[in-house]
Protein backbone atom coordinates (compact mmCIF):
# COMPACT_ATOMS: atom_id res chain seq x y z
CA UNK A 1 0.00 0.00 0.00
CA UNK A 2 1.47 3.43 -0.71
CA UNK A 3 0.94 6.38 0.95
CA UNK A 4 0.02 9.95 -0.35
CA UNK A 5 0.15 13.28 1.74
CA UNK A 6 -2.98 15.05 1.46
CA UNK A 7 -1.49 17.76 -0.84
CA UNK A 8 -0.38 14.94 -3.19
CA UNK A 9 -3.39 12.91 -3.11
CA UNK A 10 -5.37 15.92 -4.33
CA UNK A 11 -2.92 16.97 -6.90
CA UNK A 12 -2.83 13.43 -8.50
CA UNK A 13 -5.92 12.08 -7.57
CA UNK A 14 -6.58 10.65 -10.81
CA UNK A 15 -2.85 8.84 -10.33
CA UNK A 16 -4.13 8.07 -7.19
CA UNK A 17 -7.37 6.12 -8.41
CA UNK A 18 -5.27 4.45 -10.89
CA UNK A 19 -3.01 3.01 -8.18
CA UNK A 20 -6.11 2.13 -6.11
CA UNK A 21 -7.18 0.04 -9.22
CA UNK A 22 -3.62 -1.55 -10.14
CA UNK A 23 -2.09 -2.05 -7.07
CA UNK A 24 -4.84 -2.28 -3.83
CA UNK A 25 -5.94 0.77 -1.29
CA UNK A 26 -3.84 3.47 -1.23
CA UNK A 27 -3.81 5.53 2.26
CA UNK A 28 -4.08 9.20 2.74
CA UNK A 29 -2.00 10.94 5.56
CA UNK A 30 -2.72 14.22 7.11
CA UNK A 31 0.29 15.78 8.92
CA UNK A 32 2.24 12.01 8.88
CA UNK A 33 -1.07 10.37 10.40
CA UNK A 34 -2.83 7.63 8.42
CA UNK A 35 -6.36 9.64 7.78
CA UNK A 36 -8.28 7.87 4.89
CA UNK A 37 -7.85 4.67 2.36
CA UNK A 38 -8.78 5.09 -1.34
CA UNK A 39 -9.70 1.31 -2.26
CA UNK A 40 -11.44 -0.61 -5.47
CA UNK A 41 -15.37 -0.57 -5.46
CA UNK A 42 -15.07 -4.54 -5.38
CA UNK A 43 -13.08 -4.40 -2.14
CA UNK A 44 -15.38 -1.99 -0.46
CA UNK A 45 -18.79 -4.69 -1.21
CA UNK A 46 -16.79 -7.45 0.31
CA UNK A 47 -16.09 -5.75 3.33
CA UNK A 48 -19.20 -3.94 3.38
CA UNK A 49 -21.01 -8.04 2.88
CA UNK A 50 -18.52 -9.64 5.64
CA UNK A 51 -19.54 -6.57 8.68
CA UNK A 52 -23.10 -6.81 8.16
CA UNK A 53 -24.39 -10.45 9.21
CA UNK A 54 -27.83 -11.72 6.93
CA UNK A 55 -30.99 -12.02 8.80
CA UNK A 56 -31.09 -15.74 8.25
CA UNK A 57 -27.25 -15.79 9.90
CA UNK A 58 -28.71 -13.66 12.80
CA UNK A 59 -31.46 -16.04 13.00
CA UNK A 60 -29.33 -19.32 13.07
CA UNK A 61 -26.55 -17.88 15.23
CA UNK A 62 -26.52 -19.84 18.83
CA UNK A 63 -27.36 -16.91 20.52
CA UNK A 64 -29.69 -15.75 18.75
CA UNK A 65 -31.76 -12.46 20.04
CA UNK A 66 -35.02 -12.52 18.45
CA UNK A 67 -36.73 -10.22 20.87
CA UNK A 68 -35.83 -7.63 19.32
CA UNK A 69 -37.86 -8.32 16.19
CA UNK A 70 -41.15 -7.60 17.45
CA UNK A 71 -42.28 -4.31 19.39
CA UNK A 72 -42.87 -4.93 23.16
CA UNK A 73 -46.83 -5.04 24.23
CA UNK A 74 -48.01 -2.61 26.22
CA UNK A 75 -50.40 -2.95 28.76
CA UNK A 76 -54.74 -1.56 27.54
CA UNK A 77 -56.78 -0.30 28.92
CA UNK A 78 -60.19 -1.67 28.83
CA UNK A 79 -63.67 -0.09 28.42
CA UNK A 80 -66.35 -1.67 30.85
CA UNK A 81 -68.79 -4.10 29.85
CA UNK A 82 -72.16 -2.44 28.87
CA UNK A 83 -75.13 -3.88 30.53
CA UNK A 84 -77.38 -5.93 27.86
CA UNK A 85 -81.31 -5.09 28.47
Amino acid sequence: MRRWQVQEAKAKFSEMLEASLAEGPQIVTKRGVETAVLLPMDQWKRLQAKAKPSLKDLLLASDARTESLAPPRTAHRRRAPEGFE
